[in-house]
């Protein structure tokens, strides 16, 4: 059957037009609003027990969830109630990721209420309106304790602009105890003057010279201060008052004499203190002189202002050792600045090893050790006196006598063999130094073994020198002497 084409037109027309229809009613049609987010949920662990009385630092656990999304994070805070004090503390909401966190309430009332609460929140922001809480009751914390152990108050320390090899600044160590049961110090802090706090966890600490104000020259105030595992920080804390001097090396050589004039041993000549200080006055033609028996070590901004510290004790110690090992914390603290020593006397090695058996090895730490750079050490035999002079070793120092004639009698002479006992031999010196004298005796001696041994030691540093006699000077023949002392000089190099 054949239909009509203007008929199909029009079929054709009104299908699409009905289409159309259907397609624009779909489109037109308005979508459903969607659900409500809903808010998450938050639980918390039954560690610690609802209302136990605890310490003041506690852990907590936590979880949350969330319906029709995910956990994003979580927000926490504390409420103390003072229950002596009748008031109260709202901490801030804090923000975290963790599930799992320990807080240090504050506890400074006799007996605290803690409220804890813990919120979590969701993917879109949303907090849980009645977030998990926990009631504990924790008692009165005591703030900690701090004690600066070093230095003591009102002592002198040298100071320089700028740290060094050996000069690292002002050295503080502090300590901290805590009264809590369960207590303990977690950090310190220190300032100088009105500066600012430093926390650290270190207990020994070196100041620079920039934290101090200025002028560095003068009295500064050392503070130290500490942290408890609930937060409480000392208070009160401690302090000291500390003298800086800046060395200026403006004069040459300081004269120490500890020379004790009453201690020379029978058989040789007993000179007074006049003798003494004239015989070192010639050799070293100098008057600077320090005289330690009356007026003990002298003050670290006397010291600074040489460049060279001559110590000498020449007389013979029997029952008790020089005085120099009990003072040698200033020598230090002038060497680590960059100040020369030049060391001698009658068994003044001996004095710093006095109960120990010769011979001796020096402990890395040691004053001997460190800083003379010696590691072994020997002494000769008392009697009968064998040493009769020093050999200069290399083309720079020359040979030197013992002078005979302050030499008088037994136990120092023997028929045919006369000379000074009880020399201290430097058996094994350690890096950067130069052996500069050895040891002398006649050709016939027994005491071959000690015939070469080192007996003076010049040691080269990069902030200081040192020079070390193991035998008294003033037994040196004057002459010989003034030759010794001129090229030792030299060899320091003195402005």
């Amino acid at each position: 059957m054949k239909i009509d084409f203007n008929i199909q037109h029009f079929l054709r027309k009104f299908f699409l037009l009905l289409i159309s229809a259907i397609l624009f009613n779909y489109c037109e049609r308005p979508t459903e609003p969607p659900n409500p987010n809903e808010t998450p949920n938050t639980t918390i662990a039954n560690i610690p027990r609802d209302n136990d009385t605890l310490f003041a630092l506690q852990t907590f656990h936590w979880d949350g969830e969330d319906n029709d999304g995910y956990v994003a994070g979580y927000q926490y805070r504390y409420v103390t109630y003072h229950l002596t004090m009748n008031d109260s503390l709202v901490q801030e909401w804090k923000d975290t990721k963790e599930t799992s966190l320990t807080i240090a309430f504050l506890s400074d009332d006799n007996l605290n209420k803690q409220v804890f609460q813990v919120r979590a929140v969701d993917n879109s922001g949303d907090v849980d309106p009645t977030p998990a809480e926990k009631i504990i009751y924790t008692y009165k914390t005591i703030f900690p304790i701090t004690e600066i152990v070093s230095p003591e108050t009102n002592k002198e320390y040298y100071t320089l602009d700028q740290v060094t090899d050996w000069w690292q600044g002002i050295k503080l160590i502090y300590t901290a105890r805590d009264l809590d049961e369960g207590g303990a110090i977690v950090q310190y802090a220190w300032a100088v003057d009105n500066g600012d706090w430093h926390w650290t966890n270190d207990t020994l600490i070196y100041i620079p010279p920039s934290e101090f104000s200025s002028p560095l020259s003068g009295t500064h105030i050392l503070r130290a201060t500490s942290r408890d595992n609930t937060n409480l920080v000392d208070p009160v804390g401690d302090s000291v008052l500390v003298k800086l001097v800046q060395p200026t090396f403006t004069d040459r050589i300081l004269i120490i004499d500890e020379t004790d004039e009453n201690n020379f041993p029978y058989g040789v000549v007993q000179p007074t203190d006049a003798a003494v200080d004239s015989f070192y006055a010639a050799i070293f033609g100098i008057k600077d002189s320090w005289d330690f028996k009356t007026r003990g070590i002298p003050p670290r901004d006397t010291l600074g202002k040489y460049q060279l510290i001559v110590w000498h004790a020449d007389d013979l110690p029997s029952f008790e050792p020089h005085k120099l090992p009990q003072n040698i914390e200033v020598i230090e603290d002038y060497l680590n600045v960059g100040g020369k020593f030049f060391m001698s006397g009658w068994r003044i090695l001996k004095s710093f090893a006095w109960n120990d058996p010769f011979p001796v090895a020096f402990p890395d730490g040691s004053f001997v050790h460190d800083y003379l750079h010696i590691i072994n050490v020997d002494e000769t035999v008392l009697a009968p006196g064998d040493c009769i002079g020093f050999y200069g070793i290399g083309s720079y120092y020359s040979d030197i006598r013992v002078d005979s004639t302050k030499i008088l009698d037994f136990p120092f002479v023997f028929p045919d063999s006369w000379g000074l006992g009880q020399i201290n031999l430097i058996i094994e010196p350690a890096g950067f130094t130069d052996k500069i004298y050895s040891y002398g005796n006649a050709d016939n001696s027994s005491y071959v073994n000690y015939r070469g041994q080192a007996c003076g030691l010049r040691y080269y540093g990069s902030s200081f020198d040192a020079v070390i006699l193991g035998f008294p000077m003033f037994f040196i023949n004057k002459d010989d002497a003034i030759v010794m002392i001129n090229e030792i000089i030299q060899s320091l190099n003195l402005h």
